[in-house]
């Protein structure tokens, strides 16, 4: 792993880099055209400084921190001290600045990171299409050179995966609540970790989805997510580092559907390798997630927790929301008190039958999204963006709905489009997760040379 975050920090510890140098060439890929939509507003002198005092520090034998004073980028909703937080809408634009950092932003700081600027993304986190029509839609830096036609980045947390995989950051702080980090992750090459909610904080952030919202990171290796989910979870990952012989891994047959040839030929061939690695490939069928559509129908968490941040802010200022979000915290307006603790217990239930059958495997697997980036062009209509968006979210939002964890790592081979296999599994197993993935990454890095 020659460009990871990891690999830099080395290099800086080693005298072979600068973070002052690093932070530069990181400053000139987000001039670049193609990131003219994935900042909304650039941190460029703070970070500077950051990565001088990173270098003096160094010069004066003190340790390096964890993140080196390497460029990280951050999701436009979570607080950051001196700068607005409007969650790329237009109805925050007149926010005040934020106080302090929030503990996600502030544990970033402690370990070093030059904070790069706050991200685009689908306004209020509510898509996983990514387009915002506020501030341009940032095209996805992965799929350029295959394609000149400009294809969705995938979201909610759409210029965070942008600016890493365009080189202008080399980690993204965002928030996945249906999948808003694994998506961005899957359409553009990247590792997206999402873990157990419970494990980061959420305050100064703005929600989504109180109950299923995760702050989280998009890197460019397994490594780094192990790295960055350190930092913000304040905890130390325990690897175990068991050979692929020793797991069992399952494959849900239900979130095989609807893929594209892609997508499936990416997949089936990660399989193959795995199997030919000695990993134990179980096809199951988890007829629980046919479940999902009915405790959802009222609308579900979305839907009503975003109601009840919005319901004053939309009622006076609709005509400035992007209709497509207003029109799904809009689903929670008629959802009944009652209707909420069905949910709940519901979901209760849901989980601790689903929990069972997880616990026969290490780790589960699914394509993160069944489908390669569409065209940006070709969900100009309503019809066509909620069919996308849906099913884009279909797959990652099992694993929030679960209170699990889940990794999204490039299945795909140089020159075709961008795939994302998806690991996953209940809530706690983020070690388990993370130790399968760098166990996959590896076989599959070696099965591609």
């Amino acid at each position: 792993m020659t460009n990871d975050l990891t690999a830099a920090r080395d290099a800086i510890l080693q005298g072979g880099l600068h973070a002052s140098d690093a932070l530069a060439q990181s400053l000139v890929s987000a001039d670049a055209t193609a990131n003219q939509h994935t900042y909304i507003r650039r941190f460029d002198t703070p970070a500077r400084a950051t990565a001088r005092a990173v270098d003096a520090a160094l010069a004066a034998s003190a340790p390096l921190p964890r993140l080196a004073g390497l460029a990280v980028s951050v999701k436009a909703l979570f607080d950051v001290q001196g700068q607005p937080t409007t969650a790329a809408s237009r109805v925050l634009i007149d926010a005040p600045p934020a106080a302090s950092d929030c503990p996600a932003v502030a544990r970033l700081r402690a370990a070093g990171a030059a904070l790069s600027g706050h991200t685009n993304m689908t306004e209020f986190a509510f898509s996983g299409v990514g387009i915002n029509p506020h501030h341009g839609t940032p095209p996805n830096a992965a799929t350029l050179a295959l394609d000149p036609q400009p294809r969705i980045p995938g979201g909610s947390t759409s210029g965070g995966a942008v600016s890493v995989a365009s080189g202008a950051a080399w980690a993204a702080l965002g928030s996945d609540t249906g999948g808003s980090i694994r998506i961005p992750a899957a359409l553009q090459g990247l590792v997206g970790f999402k873990n157990t909610a419970r494990l980061t904080p959420t305050e100064g952030a703005i929600p989504l989805s109180t109950t299923l919202d995760t702050a989280c990171a998009i890197t460019r290796s397994v490594r780094d997510a192990v790295l960055l989910h350190e930092v913000l979870a304040a905890r130390q990952v325990l690897l175990v580092k068991r050979p692929l012989s020793m797991l069992r891994l399952g494959v849900p047959a239900r979130l095989l559907e609807g893929m594209d040839a892609g997508v499936a030929t990416a997949f089936q061939r990660a399989l193959s390798t795995l199997r030919r690695a000695g990993a134990h490939v179980d096809d199951i069928p988890l007829p629980e997630l046919d479940e999902l559509v009915s405790i959802n129908a009222t609308g579900g968490f979305s839907a009503a927790e975003s109601w009840a941040w919005h319901r004053s802010l939309i009622t006076q200022r609709q005509a400035d929301y992007d209709p497509r979000v207003a029109q799904r915290i809009r689903r929670g307006e008629t959802m009944s008190a009652a209707d909420y603790i069905t949910l709940q217990h519901a979901r209760i239930d849901w989980i601790t039958r689903m929990t069972t059958t997880l616990r026969r495997f290490d780790a589960l697997l699914s394509p993160s999204v069944p489908i390669v980036a569409p065209t940006i062009a070709s969900l100009a209509t309503d019809e066509a963006f909620f069919a996308a968006n849906a099913l884009l979210l279909r797959n990652p939002s099992v694993v929030n709905m679960l209170d699990g964890c889940a990794l999204s790592l490039p299945c795909h081979q140089p020159g075709e489009m961008p795939v994302g296999l998806m690991v996953w599994g209940h809530a706690m197993q983020d070690d388990t997760v993370l130790d399968v993935s760098l166990a996959i990454e590896t076989a599959l890095t070696e099965g591609a040379h």
